[in-house]
């Protein structure tokens, strides 16, 4: 049988994987494993190693990672495995336009692993706290995913510490050992700063310095996350699901920018869009004080009605 799993949810797919392994090498033995690196492998080097009998073994597993080549691809649609060998095919990304999709995708083994919705992930955490023998809030879940972001493969590996130091996890033991991501500061410093709270904002800002952060790569994110709250500014009366589709945004980002859009005027979103534009600008030409800039900045943002 032939299995292609691809996708972007890393900790999906290869949790996949490792449970295919598992039962094969339980059943037949490691012997009976071989792997193959898809970026270096060829077609016909595939083809050899598919019709070549197994080694002590009544059946051998390949595993081909990182298959990425359209040649290689196309000849997996073509490939006639004896009933001794079993093919698993690691696509990172695959191409939807490409001639070999459609044949893959029809494959019986085809699995597509897609990124769990924002909305998903907290009830997935307690999931996962759960089975193994740890215990976490709906609250809690929601704060550690927004400190790390939805990557589940960093979700997966911030849990086990977590757990490893206290199976009761809290808001406690995350902000003791889970390091934020620059996009979860970047957030919590504007809903600060939105809130009239300059001494949290610029405390937010001092501590991505202290992290190595540069000030423009901080400007940047600011900018980004004004660009969402714009953009769900403009959209009305739209549904966060309608706003997150055409925008092309993660609904759970369009549902949190939007509680603080709509405390704003569309002017002042302007007018400080306007204002970081200068100032990025400013710190990229001119030789000024980058953090005493950006410190003004934020309390700018707190300040103005």
């Amino acid at each position: 049988m032939i299995h292609i799993l691809t996708g972007e949810n890393d900790f999906e797919l290869n949790r996949a994987l490792k449970a295919l392994v598992n039962e094969f090498v339980s059943e037949h033995g490691d012997l009976a494993l071989e792997r193959l690196d898809g970026e270096e492998i060829t077609p016909s080097k595939l083809v050899d190693s598919a019709n070549n009998l197994p080694f002590l073994a009544s059946k051998k597993m390949i595993v081909v990672k990182g298959a990425a080549n359209k040649d290689l691809l196309e000849e997996v649609t073509e490939l006639d495995l004896p009933e001794t060998t079993e093919l698993i095919v690691v696509v990172p990304k695959i191409d939807k336009r490409a001639s070999y999709y459609k044949k893959l995708s029809k494959m019986k083994g085809f699995m597509n692993f897609s990124n769990s919705s924002a909305n998903q992930l907290p009830a997935w955490v307690i999931d996962t706290v759960k089975s193994q023998k740890g215990k976490i809030s709906h609250s809690d879940a929601q704060y550690l995913v927004d400190v790390v972001g939805y990557n589940q493969m960093l979700l997966s590996s911030e849990m086990n510490k977590l757990i490893t130091y206290d199976p009761e996890i809290t808001k406690q033991t995350i902000d003791l050992l889970c390091e934020p991501t620059p996009q979860a500061t970047v957030f919590q410093l504007l809903d600060a700063a939105f809130a009239g709270d300059i001494e949290k904002a610029q405390k937010l800002y001092r501590e991505q310095r202290v992290q190595k952060v540069e000030p423009v790569a901080i400007m940047g994110l600011i900018a980004w996350q004004l660009h969402i709250l714009a953009t769900v500014k403009l959209a009305g009366d739209r549904s966060v699901n309608q706003i997150a589709k055409q925008a092309k945004l993660n609904p759970y980002v369009v549902q949190k920018s939007k509680r603080i859009a709509d405390k704003m005027t569309l002017a002042k979103i302007k007018q400080l869009v306007s204002d970081a534009l200068q100032l990025d600008i400013d710190m990229k030409s001119k030789n000024i004080n980058a953090d005493e800039a950006m410190m003004f900045y934020i309390a700018k943002i707190s300040l103005e009605e």
